[in-house]
C-alpha cells in the first residue's frame, strides 16, 4: 500500500537523527546548524520519495526586518501533496564584524533552522540557542537549586 505524504513525514520525523555536531567557540556549547539538519535529512528524503524546497522572504514587521523561511516537503509521487512550516528570524540592525549580506545570511540560517525544526519535530528545548545566557551567570541560589519537583498524577 502506498503511503500518503503525512505518513511519509511521520516516517522521516521518527527516523531523523541530527546530532549537535558544531561547537560554539565562545560559549563552548554544542549546537546543530541548518546544514547539519539537511545533511541528515537528504538520505531520508530519498528513502521516503520526497523532496524539500526552502525559500526565504524578507518581511518588515513593526519597522524591523525579518527573514521568513518556508520549508516545503513534497511527495515525489503526488504533485499536489505539500506540507510546509515557516520560521522567522529578525535581522540585527548592526552586528560587529559583519556586513549587511552576512547579517541577512545569518538571519536566513536561523529562520531556516527554525522552520526545519517545526516541520521535522526537532526539539531544541535543551539547545543553548534558547538557554545560553552568554556569560551572564545566574544567582548562585538559583543555579545550585536542587529542589525536587513532584509529578502530579490525575486520578
Amino acid at each position: 500500500m502506498s503511503k500518503n505524504l503525512h505518513q511519509k513525514l511521520q516516517g522521516i520525523q521518527s527516523s531523523l537523527k541530527a546530532p549537535k555536531g558544531q561547537t560554539n567557540k565562545f560559549g563552548g556549547y554544542k549546537y546543530r546548524s541548518c546544514e547539519d539538519i539537511l545533511t541528515a535529512l537528504k538520505p531520508l528524503l530519498a528513502e521516503w520519495e520526497c523532496s524539500l524546497i526552502i525559500h526565504d522572504e524578507i518581511v518588515e514587521v513593526g519597522g524591523r526586518v525579518y527573514v521568513k523561511a518556508t520549508c516545503e516537503l513534497l511527495d515525489s509521487n503526488d504533485s499536489n501533496a505539500v506540507v510546509s512550516a515557516t520560521g522567522f528570524a529578525r535581522e540585527a540592525e548592526v552586528k560587529k564584524g559583519m556586513d549587511d549580506a552576512q547579517i541577512t545570511g545569518s538571519a536566513s540560517s536561523y529562520a531556516r533552522k527554525y522552520a526545519l525544526n517545526g516541520l521535522l519535530c526537532i526539539d531544541d528545548t535543551k539547545d543553548p540557542d534558547a538557554t545560553n545566557d552568554h556569560g551572564k551567570s545566574q544567582p548562585k541560589a538559583v543555579a545550585k537549586s536542587k529542589t525536587p519537583t513532584k509529578a502530579v498524577q490525575k486520578t
